[in-house]
């Protein structure tokens, strides 16, 4: 088992460095998690797909949401030049959902990363405002082997019932990034926040960072939403899954929702999404 986590200091983020080089590949999935009762879509049948798929993509840095210890375990053992970070969100140790940070060891390093609540006291295990059950955001300072660039990745999975809490959510999100990178360092969003691209919660986020689906050359496929729901019958139009970026630092250059199907089944009720970035 390959987890690491220990905390990031402010003081890590100072550095920035200018070097150009290759892309920087993102992809953003919502596994789901293990449930019994999802009959011919449980995990079992459904973990060596989304390994492939991962496999095949082979993005820089990736962020799961949903995924119980044994799932993250799982792709772990699978994904063999990569590692994670990451907490439950029940404890803050091993029990409950995962907001995880995944990275190719091989393409960058992790510096620093820790996890904290969505609530009104972030630091520990808390439910906060309306929400349902407790909500987590991981988050990680990394740098680019091949270029020397560093930047930070946020992940989160907001709650699927509390308007309130996904809107202060997001407040909360975005004041931590800059608590957490004073000097600027290129910053990535990512997960599922559970919000459509015209509620008031996305377009809050939108105040401070860029979405990759909406300004880069995404390729084009039939369907625009994120959320299947294990229905291949049904249009899929719910796009609550995003990547989003520094613009002052990134610039996105592809992104797509990878809608692979097979004999009308899915390996999760959420697409995940890929985006390409250069480095400014």
């Amino acid at each position: 088992m390959k987890k690491r986590n220990f905390l990031l200091p402010t003081l890590l983020v100072g550095f920035i460095c200018c070097a150009f080089g290759q892309q920087l590949s993102v992809l953003t999935y919502n596994i789901r998690f293990d449930n019994p009762s999802d009959g011919l879509n449980r995990w079992d049948s459904r973990k060596g797909w989304i390994a492939s798929q991962l496999n095949s993509y082979h993005p820089t840095v990736f962020g799961t949401q949903e995924g119980l210890r044994h799932q993250i375990d799982f792709l772990d053992d699978q994904l063999k030049s990569y590692t994670y970070v990451g907490a439950g969100r029940d404890d803050g140790k091993e029990k409950g959902e995962h907001a995880a940070i995944f990275f190719d060891t091989t393409q960058v390093k992790l510096l620093g990363n820790n996890t904290f609540w969505l609530s009104e006291t972030p630091e520990r295990p808390s439910k906060g405002w309306d929400a349902a059950i407790k909500r987590i955001c991981t988050y990680g300072l990394f740098e680019d082997s091949r270029n020397g660039n560093r930047f930070m990745v946020f992940n989160t999975h907001f709650d699927h019932v509390g308007e309130t809490a996904r809107l202060e959510s997001a407040q909360l999100i975005l004041e931590k990034m800059k608590q957490l990178n004073p000097n600027g360092l290129p910053i990535l969003l990512m997960g599922d926040f559970n919000l459509e691209p015209d509620s008031e919660g996305i377009r809050l986020v939108l105040k401070e960072m860029k979405d990759a689906h909406s300004v880069s050359n995404h390729k084009a496929n039939r369907i625009q939403g994120t959320f299947n729901g294990f229905d291949a019958h049904k249009p899929i139009t719910r796009r609550i899954d995003y990547i989003f970026f520094d613009d002052s630092r990134l610039k996105a250059i592809t992104s797509e929702i990878i809608c692979d199907s097979m004999k009308g089944r899915y390996p999760s009720d959420h697409f995940p999404v890929h985006a390409e970035f250069d480095f400014k």
